[in-house]
């Protein structure tokens, strides 16, 4: 009988993980223990001492430690696997983390405690890029500002103006900052409006974009030749602020600019008076340096922004998903098979260990 911590929250459930491994074959008797944490009613974010703590978690290291007793194997989406409780539970060999990015373990210590760290990349990509490619549109076509004001008893027909109507995505150039598994879902549909895709990313080849039907290029000739710029890259020290005030005033007039993706790619600073000024015609973001932003955030009061509270991966599709994806890390970790998304040394060296 193995036993088994199922640490869910209230969007990817326990019950979906414990549905998703117990659907896998051949993974012997199981013994599938239940957390949940309080994310998304209570926010994520950095849990631990600092200098060992991990980012984007939820939940505490305690009540994690005392639902691992004994278990062999943990799937979660935001439980804090600290080197804390790498420590206190010597009987964990393996850790599933149903996200694209294992930020809520710390993957050094789980190298030095022998522990196997799986991950999910790609689980919400659909969703993510179907949410920027609604953003786009929704600034674009100023929809949020026009539905606001109708229920406010404004009936902005100036709207219809020349000067004031909005652009279409059919024939218009898109520049899409990273070109990963969201950013090549996205252009895939630009495409099937009728937009001409530009892609920026120093891992994409012109083999893959040419195939893709996009053209790719470098990041300063995309912010001057896209009326929208849509954010895909990961963060990084590289990425970091990789948009500021040089690369909006690279923008045309009236530009459109989407981040869905993560808040510390954008420079906050200058986006009000871009705004204002009409360099920007608009900004859809779903993602923040400070989240959420605090109530004297300048951009409250800064024309035609659209702000989401970091929605665009949730739809559950993306947490069945995820589940199913980390149950399949776990199954294959049970059955001695390679894992197909090792995250950390440990799970990289076995996969090729099994593999040979």
């Amino acid at each position: 009988m193995t036993r088994v911590l199922a640490a869910g929250d209230e969007f990817v459930l326990p019950t979906l993980f414990d549905e998703a491994l117990r659907g896998e074959p051949d993974v012997g008797d199981l013994d599938i223990a239940h957390l949940t944490s309080g994310w998304p009613h209570e926010p994520f974010g950095p849990v631990g001492p600092e200098g060992a703590r991990v980012e984007e978690a939820s939940g505490t290291e305690d009540d994690l430690v005392a639902a691992l007793d004994g278990a062999r194997v943990c799937l979660t989406q935001m439980a804090p696997f600290t080197a804390r409780v790498f420590d206190a539970v010597p009987d964990l060999e393996m850790v599933a983390v149903s996200r694209g990015g294992p930020v809520n373990v710390d993957l050094a210590a789980a190298d030095r405690a022998g522990v196997a760290v799986a991950q999910a990349p790609g689980r919400n990509a659909a969703a993510a890029a179907e949410y920027a490619v609604g953003m786009a549109l929704a600034a674009l076509r100023r929809i949020p500002m026009a539905d606001r004001e109708l229920r406010d008893g404004t009936w902005r027909g100036d709207l219809y103006a020349y000067d004031e109507a909005g652009l279409e995505l059919d024939g218009t150039t898109v520049g899409l900052v990273g070109y990963g598994a969201i950013g090549r879902i996205v252009a895939r549909v630009l495409r099937a409006f009728g937009a001409t895709v530009l892609v920026a990313d120093p891992y994409t080849d012109e083999a893959t974009a040419g195939t893709d039907g996009v053209r790719l290029v470098a990041l300063d000739e995309l912010l001057r030749s896209s009326s929208v710029v849509s954010l895909h890259a990961r963060l990084s020290d590289e990425t970091r602020g990789m948009i500021g005030a040089r690369e909006l005033d690279l923008l045309p007039q009236g530009a459109v600019l989407v981040n869905t993706a993560r808040g510390g790619l954008l420079d906050y600073g200058p986006l009000p008076e871009a705004l204002h000024s009409g360099r920007l015609g608009g900004l859809a973001l779903d993602v923040y340096d400070v989240e959420p932003p605090p109530d004297d955030w300048p951009l409250h009061h800064a024309p035609n922004v659209v702000a989401t509270p970091h929605l665009a991966g949730a739809t559950k599709q993306t947490a069945h998903r995820a589940a199913s994806i980390a149950a399949g890390e776990v199954a294959r970790f049970l059955r001695g098979e390679p894992l197909r998304h090792p995250a950390n040394e440990v799970a990289r060296a076995r996969a090729e260990g099994v593999a040979s």
